[in-house]
């Protein structure tokens, strides 16, 4: 777990993926469509992936566990919870909170 605080220290967006993954590509789109510039960590693409995708999953009960997106170094959850966030446009403030965007 401290590797993935580490990743997502001093980070507004990062987002774990995996890059043959439809809905992490979902919200990778949608983050950016509001102009924030997510660090993305391709999983399936970094030599400690599988260890980084076991600490979601264990410490975090990522399930599934990609996406998984940290906003404000926060952990927010995976894209049923961004998508929640949308719907109830709370999105975008959280991520004007975290610096991410400037409106």
């Amino acid at each position: 777990m401290d590797m993935v605080k580490r990743l997502v220290a001093d980070r507004p967006v990062v987002i774990f993926s995996r890059s043959t993954c439809c809905m992490s590509h979902s919200i990778k789109t949608l983050i950016s469509s509001f102009g924030a510039n997510p660090t993305v960590f391709e999983l399936d693409q970094i030599p400690n992936g599988k260890q980084i995708e076991k600490a979601l999953l264990q410490q975090l009960g990522c399930q599934p566990s990609v996406p998984a997106v940290f906003i404000g170094q926060e952990f927010v959850g995976g894209d049923k919870q961004i998508m929640s966030l949308q719907v109830k446009n709370e999105l975008a403030p959280l991520l004007m909170k975290a610096g991410a965007i400037w409106i």
